[in-house]
């Protein structure tokens, strides 16, 4: 018999498979299911069960195939419920309870098999049916766990957008019967843009917050987001060779390597500058820079793989001051003929005041803080802010940072920002 634990600890231990295993356990459910708003009310389901049941029986040997076998059998007992009111339920059911998809079946499965299922998921979601908004959006969601408010946020939208976009995109799925399933490697390649973004934004929700605050609005661990973007972009790779998936996976592993340097004890920023470069793991900068070179001798550079160049650079740098910047500046310069979008251009910006000063930076700015597409863009008002600090421009700089605090949505970069503010504003 299996020993049980004391309430308070299996429900925290229950909490945590949720935030580990959750979107793994959903992936498979989508698969079994073949319906998301099915599979997502199975996931509740079943770590409802969890906390009922384990206390009484003990935690299963394999808790993650047990969550997945009930939230399967719960949603196949709802579905018999409610066939006689269903004109479809008969196929539906007859579909997701065939007899090779039994108790047995599903406890016995290979954990190999989920993170194909995960793969599965996000091919699904970034379907070319779809917008390339609505991909994005329900990707975030249903594959990494993101909030509305959390995708919202990444692209400077309202929550009830992204909202109404998620629904009329499982809609669509559900209505053309989308399969649910890795395309064929001739069909990859009109895919391979969407999930190449998702995985991008999917590494930057976790690699923005500190370890010590490191928990989203719906438990997801932040610091997991990160590393699930990682393996996305391995097993992508794995599957099929492509220069922007092998400069990806370059760049997050390149960004990743910094995150122990990145954020003080008490989860305040640490600017590049002023990182402990002893800090940074230098196993995943050797990876990251071995998929650089791979990249690069493609011949065929795409604007990841010029960003994890430009990575590679600054890993590759004892200290700031020794940094290559005029390299930088040029990549960067690049980036943005392939990719020309605000962003890159600030970007570009910040590299050519490292190469001529923040004087000659200025003068180059008053275009981007026209632009319509980076009002809303709190980095704009910090880069401005510190050009002019280092000029010792104290009153233009604190105007900078008061609007660069109005739109940061970080903690940390709020943070950051207040604490710029104080030491300007000091006497």
């Amino acid at each position: 018999m299996p020993m049980l634990q004391p309430a308070t600890v299996l429900t925290r231990h229950i909490e945590q498979l949720y935030q580990q295993h959750s979107r793994q356990v959903l992936a498979t459910l989508i698969r079994l299911l073949g319906d998301f708003d099915r599979a997502e009310d199975a996931l509740q389901e079943a770590f409802s069960a969890a906390l009922v049941q384990w206390p009484l029986t003990g935690v299963p040997a394999s808790p993650v195939p047990w969550l997945i076998s009930t939230g399967r059998f719960k949603a196949i007992d709802k579905l018999r419920q409610q066939q006689r009111f269903v004109s479809d339920g008969e196929t539906v059911l007859a579909q997701i309870a065939s007899d090779e998809a039994d108790d047995s079946f599903v406890l016995q499965m290979d954990q190999q098999q989920w993170p194909d299922d995960y793969l599965r998921l996000v091919f699904t979601c970034c379907h070319p049916a779809l917008s390339m908004e609505a991909q994005l959006a329900l990707t975030l969601r249903e594959v990494c766990g993101l909030t509305t408010e959390q995708i919202a946020r990444a692209f400077l939208q309202t929550p009830s957008t992204i909202a109404q976009r998620i629904v009329r995109a499982k809609q669509k799925i559900k209505a053309a019967a989308i399969p649910y399933q890795v395309p064929p490697p001739q069909q990859l390649a009109p895919r391979l843009q969407a999930v190449h973004k998702v995985i991008y934004l999917l590494f930057n929700e976790g690699y923005s917050m500190p370890g010590n605050q490191s928990v989203s609005d719906d438990g997801m661990l932040q610091a997991d987001l990160a590393q699930q973007a990682i393996d996305l972009a391995k097993q992508l790779l794995a599957l099929h060779f492509d220069t922007e998936s092998c400069g990806l996976l370059a760049l997050l592993l390149l960004q990743h390597a910094r995150r122990q340097a990145r954020f003080t004890a008490h989860g305040e920023l640490i600017l590049l500058p002023e990182q402990q470069r002893q800090l940074w793991d230098q196993v995943l900068i050797s990876e990251g820079i071995r998929h650089v070179e791979t990249a690069l001798a493609s011949g065929r550079i795409g604007p990841y793989a010029i960003q994890a160049a430009i990575a590679a650079v600054h890993s590759e740098s004892t200290d700031s001051a020794s940094t290559d910047w005029p390299q930088i500046h040029a990549l960067y310069q690049l980036l943005h003929r392939l990719e020309p979008t605000p962003v890159v251009a600030l970007n570009q910006l910040v590299a050519f005041s490292m190469c001529h000063g923040p004087a000659a930076a200025l003068l180059q700015l008053p275009p981007l803080l026209a632009d319509e597409n980076l009002a809303q863009y709190h980095l704009l008002f910090a880069v401005a802010a510190d050009f002019h600090r280092q000029l010792g421009q104290n009153s233009e700089a604190l105007i900078f940072y008061r609007q660069a605090l109005l739109l940061a949505t970080n903690p940390a970069d709020q943070q950051f920002l207040q604490q710029r503010l104080l030491e300007l504003s000091a006497p």
